[in-house]
């Protein structure tokens, strides 16, 4: 017959063992433990104290084993676990890797973890861990466009110097036309949000007309100059400009970020520019609208006043365009650029070799 070894405490150990049975605020795994001890150290028998403490000899067995060799430490934690062995082998993961990167299904252009997991005879369960372990993502796709322009780097340098840097006494503009702007009356009205149903829109609608915004994002304080026209020739943009002209001080150079559009190079657009010497386009690269800060403005607006609105007539959108443009201005927001071209470029550089 197998006699258990006595447990000895020593006075720090008593004390402590004590406290951590006796508290309240101790994990109750490390309280249940402690009183294994503490009625070890009495010299109850195991099968008493599995009895006592409503737990089974083994545990019992295992907590003063525990303690023999690791003293207090070994109640506190919890010994290591081998964990269980992995059901699908190595080289079956990396199969299914490659067949995520090099492959698709006959039937779609990409993989979900169904069509993966039939392919494969593995579970969904296991594709999606796989695919999450290795950070892999069919389902998602980014779209990207490079330019080519001949004149890409030039014209970075100088639009991104503009933002970091602006030139003394002048005042740089993002500018750009948001054409096109759909008069939109849907054939009901919106049904309002409530607790747990969101607001209700109709689908479909009356088209009204269209008008273009100009705008002309003030990159030192955020404010906006912009004007509603029904067309955006270079007609149009010869009225903005004179616009520009008239609400800034007359002492300030003007720089304005402009795109590629035809209009913006329109032979009376030129003969304009030198009659007034204080303005400077200067042009994107071809393709790379999201050089130009002004959009990032226009998506606000279309985000917060026009996608959800509903219009009667061209004349009440043109009036909330301008309510917007006139209670933005009131608390501008400054939009900040901070990359470099030296980061943008990496970024370039990246798309191209994948």
């Amino acid at each position: 017959m197998n006699i258990a070894e006595r447990i000895i405490l020593t006075p720090e150990e008593a004390t402590t063992i004590s406290r951590w049975a006796n508290g309240k605020s101790f994990p109750l795994r490390l309280i249940q433990r402690a009183h294994i001890i503490q009625l070890s150290a009495e010299g109850i028998f195991i099968h008493k104290i599995a009895k006592r403490l409503n737990i089974s000899r083994p545990t019992v067995q295992l907590w003063r084993e525990r303690f023999l060799a690791f003293r207090l430490p070994g109640l506190e934690k919890d010994a290591p676990r081998p964990g269980r062995f992995p059901k699908i082998s190595q080289k079956k993961v990396m199969a299914i890797i490659n067949a995520t990167l090099q492959t698709t299904p006959p039937d779609a252009t990409h993989w979900s973890t169904r069509s993966m997991a039939k392919a494969q005879e593995v579970s969904e369960a296991s594709i999606r861990r796989i695919w999450r372990q290795y950070n892999l993502k069919p389902h998602l796709i980014k779209k990207f466009k490079l330019s080519r322009d001949k004149r890409f780097l030039e014209k970075l340098y100088d639009v991104v110097g503009l933002y970091l840097n602006p030139p003394d006494k002048s005042i740089v503009f993002s500018v750009d036309e948001k054409s096109q702007i759909q008069s939109l009356e849907r054939t009901q009205p919106l049904l309002p949000l409530r607790p747990g149903i969101p607001a209700r829109q109709t689908h479909d609608y009356k088209r009204h007309g269209t008008t273009t915004l100009f705008a002309a994002l003030n990159m030192l304080d955020g404010t906006v100059i912009g004007d509603c026209m029904p067309r955006h020739r270079h007609q149009e943009f010869i009225r903005f400009l004179q616009t520009i002209n008239t609400k800034t001080p007359t002492d300030l150079d003007l720089h304005l970020i402009v795109d590629n559009y035809g209009t913006h190079k329109h032979p009376r657009v030129q003969r304009w520019l030198k009659r007034h010497p204080r303005f400077y386009l200067h042009f994107i690269p071809t393709s790379s609208s999201w050089l130009n800060m002004v959009e990032r403005w226009f998506a606000e607006i279309s985000r917060k006043r026009i996608r959800r609105g509903s219009f009667k007539n061209v004349k009440e959108l043109i009036m909330v365009i301008k309510q917007y443009i006139e209670s933005h201005n009131q608390n501008p927001k400054v939009f900040v650029w901070t990359a470099s071209v030296e980061s943008i470029m990496r970024k370039i550089s990246n798309v191209k070799i994948c």
